[in-house]
Order: C-alpha cells, then structure tokens, then sequence
C-alpha cells in the first residue's frame, strides 16, 4: 500500500477518496491546492498514488499508467485500508484518476459508497472525439459529479452535450478553465477561483448526496 496523503477537515461531511493523474503525482500543484480547497469547505480528502507512480516517485523514472485492472485493484486496496471513522466515503480524482473512480462505481461488487467527484473528466482523448469512454457511465448507480473547463480538449460543452449522459451523472462547466482549471487572463478569473468554485459545488453536492 502507497502512502496517503490527508487533508482533514475540521468537522467533515464526508471523505473524499483522490486519485490523480495519468501524468502528475498525488502532490502536484494541482491536487493539493484542490485538496486543501475541499477540506476548507468542510470534506476530508485522502490522496493515493496507483503502483506506477509511486514507482516513478521512487526510480525518478517515467513508467507509463498500470492497466485499467491493476489501477481499479489498487483503489480498491485503498478503500479497504482506510480508517473506519464512521464518515460517508465518495471516490473522485483528477482526469484518468476520476475516469477509474466511476469505472469502479460501476462495478456491481464495488464497495460502498455515496457517489463520485470527476475533476476535468476524459472524456476523449484530444482530438479523438470518436473514441468516447463514457458507455459505463450508463451503469452507475451512485451520483456523479463532473467539473469540466470549458476548453478542456478532453469534452468541450458541444460535445458532451451530445453524449446523452443518465441524470446521475452531472456537468458542473467551469467558465473558461482547460484540462487544469486554468482560464484564460481575458476572463478576469484564475485558476485558483475555479478551483475553489469546484470545492464548493463539489461540498455542496456531497452534503445533498
């Protein structure tokens, strides 16, 4: 098992259990500034890292992404592991990380829990739009809740409107955000606003589930 990274809540509403990125670690920029917003807004996040990044951590090497069995395995050995402290557990995480989180959800023997948080969900990849992953959305049985920047080249509004995604699975649009909540500077917003606006809805939206 791979070192977790907490931010604790104060007086959490439920634990939020992070992946990240195919390309970044569990402590990028990112994660932690997202994490940090989540616990702020009164969710606990945990954070892992999947087998080939904790294996690039260590040999300071790139090793590609584990396959999709091998990284759902591990978050399941994550969920297991984790402290029995009575909270509601959600699963989520950053692109491919919120991509395994919902495959995981749509498992039938999935272990329990209340929903799942995407941050800047794939979609496709760029410049792929016929390649979608987005058909085991159809077997969730949990609420979803996807933040998506308007210019992420991974699902642009025109293009998952069309997809016919089931009403548990929500679109929260983050105006004018890329794959990384980053806007543009004409926008007069920054990527620190959009990520606190996710953490908010993202809270509000756990308290309602």
């Amino acid at each position: 098992m791979s070192d977790l990274l907490w931010n604790r809540a104060e007086q959490p509403a439920a634990l939020l259990v992070l992946a990240h990125g195919a390309g970044a670690p569990m402590d990028s920029d990112f994660m932690n500034a997202m994490a940090e917003a989540l616990a702020g807004q009164g969710v606990s996040v945990v954070r892992f890292e999947f087998p080939y990044m904790a294996r690039r951590r260590q040999e300071q090497r790139k090793f590609p992404p584990n396959r999709t069995p091998q990284l759902l395995a591990h978050f399941r050995e994550v969920l297991a592991a984790l402290p029995d402290d009575n909270l509601p557990v959600w699963i989520g995480g950053k692109s491919m990380g919120g991509r395994m989180a919902s495959l995981l959800a749509a498992e039938a023997d999935c272990p329990p829990i209340k929903g799942v948080v995407a941050l800047g969900y794939p979609f496709h990849p760029p410049g792929k739009l016929e390649k979608t992953r987005t058909a085991h959305l159809l077997h969730l049985t949990v609420p979803m809740l996807i933040f998506q920047g308007e210019r992420d080249p991974f699902g642009k509004p025109e293009e998952v409107a069309g997809y016919g995604l089931p009403e548990n699975v929500q679109v929260h649009w983050l105006a004018s955000g890329d794959h990384d909540f980053r806007p543009l500077k004409r926008s007069g917003l920054t990527q620190a606003d959009l990520i606190q606006e996710a953490a908010a809805t993202a809270a509000g939206f756990i308290r309602e589930g």
